[in-house]
């Protein structure tokens, strides 16, 4: 039965991969679902509960989505292609920089879907119109998505998973990731600088000074001040509710309400267009999903990997929790790894412990492309912008960044546990 669960596991996760015909991966899901309930791998209160305890984070994941789409419609990835634009002189490091504070600002606040599905293509589009290469800013985005998702609870669906394990607020959550997150980011960005030296430097075809001021000024976009007010006062929002006893998914939910009133009434954007953007299939695969996971975390493989896990928070053992954590993500996807490895830790693992899976987990897809959806959502993004991923860049970029941004978050971490 263990290897029929793991098989169906596999099944799910090669559909949503390829996604035949662009079907949705609920449509696997779904009947996975059904066998796992049918052949009493699960039972119905098993799978009831599965899906109850991810009802919370998914109800969170769906408002942030309609944020992100809303604030789009409100101007504020026009108003970004303008400050990069602005910003970066037409210098390509300049314009990496600014990429790399975008990315990571839009991922963190907006969660990783957004960067990947909103500012990869006005990313592409900045560094077109300054006559640079595009490369290593679009695969900025692609790795930024996910190294630094690790810094609020709303950055990633893994990070939302984690949270409701770890029991801490939103402000304590943040403050014991803050670290990693930066260090994870200075890595990545170090390397990039190095890894991409030809495509960063100055070309003879780039934007001319007067051809740059002509740019600047065209690009110029009034300041979305409202959006960006509402997005600060959700942030605000998210870092008190724990103090008053509120969760945080009312606070993203009242945003999506006030927001979409405003893009509504101002037409640009129209009901289907928000139910698109909260790509209610998706939602559904994730609760599915839980269930089509549980067999395996209930079983053998589950009680294998909970032996692998150490029950310590020193360096190495945060490293190796950390690890073990990336090598899933890449095997398996991070979603069901992050949900096998939650099972595996247990109810009372120390928050250390937690954390660390969430390093490994967000940081670890960097290396391959089935390593997370955002990824794999990516290079359909990047292809329709004309700037096609290579495998070979991504993993040889993979290879160069994943292990040295883990070693520095897990460090950064360790220090403050």
């Amino acid at each position: 039965m263990s290897v029929l669960a793991v098989a169906l596991v596999a099944a799910v996760l090669v559909f949503a991969i390829v996604r035949p015909r662009g079907l949705p991966e609920i449509v696997a899901a779904a009947p996975a679902a059904a066998l796992v309930l049918l052949l009493g791998l699960v039972d119905g209160d098993r799978a009831l509960d599965e899906i109850l305890a991810l009802a919370p984070t998914v109800g969170f994941l769906a408002a942030v989505l309609a944020v992100g789409h809303l604030a789009d419609a409100l101007g504020v990835f026009r108003w970004t292609a303008s400050v990069l634009q602005r910003g970066s002189r037409g210098s390509p490091i300049r314009l990496l920089a600014l990429v790399f504070v975008a990315a990571a600002t839009v991922t963190a606040v907006l969660s990783l879907d957004a960067t990947v599905v909103l500012l990869t293509p006005v990313v592409v589009r900045a560094a077109r119109s300054l006559g640079v290469h595009a490369r290593p800013h679009s695969y900025a985005t692609a790795h930024l998505a996910n190294s630094a998702s690790t810094l609020l609870p709303v950055s990633n669906l893994t990070n939302l998973m984690a949270f409701s394990a770890t029991g801490l607020s939103f402000v304590h959550f943040t403050t014991l990731t803050a670290g990693p997150w930066l260090a994870a980011i200075v890595v990545e960005f170090v390397v990039f600088r190095m890894f991409f030296r030809r495509d960063l430097a100055p070309r003879e075809n780039a934007a001319s000074p007067e051809q740059s001021v002509a740019v600047r000024s065209s690009a110029s976009v009034a300041t979305p001040r409202l959006a960006l007010g509402v997005l600060a006062c959700t942030l605000a929002g998210f870092a008190v509710s724990g103090f008053v006893g509120v969760d945080p998914a009312w606070v993203a939910l009242a945003a999506a309400l006030l927001l979409g009133g405003v893009a509504l009434r101002r037409g640009t954007t129209t009901p289907r267009k928000i139910l698109y953007a909260i790509d209610v299939w998706f939602c559904g695969f994730v609760l599915l999903l839980g269930v089509v996971v549980a067999p395996v975390a209930d079983g053998p493989v589950g009680t294998w990997l909970a032996m692998l896990l150490p029950s310590g928070t020193s360096f190495v053992e945060l490293l190796w929790v950390a690890t073990l954590a990336a090598l899933a993500a890449n095997l398996l996807n991070n979603l069901p790894a992050t949900l096998l490895l939650l099972a595996a830790l247990g109810p009372g693992a120390p928050t250390g412990l937690v954390l660390a899976m969430v390093l490994g987990v967000n940081l670890g897809p960097n290396l391959t492309y089935v390593g997370s959806l955002a990824v794999m959502l990516w290079r359909r993004v990047t292809a329709r912008a004309r700037e096609p991923a290579s495998l070979r860049t991504f993993t040889a970029l993979g290879l160069a960044t994943t292990p040295a941004a883990l070693v520095a978050a897990v460090g950064a971490l360790w220090l403050v546990v």
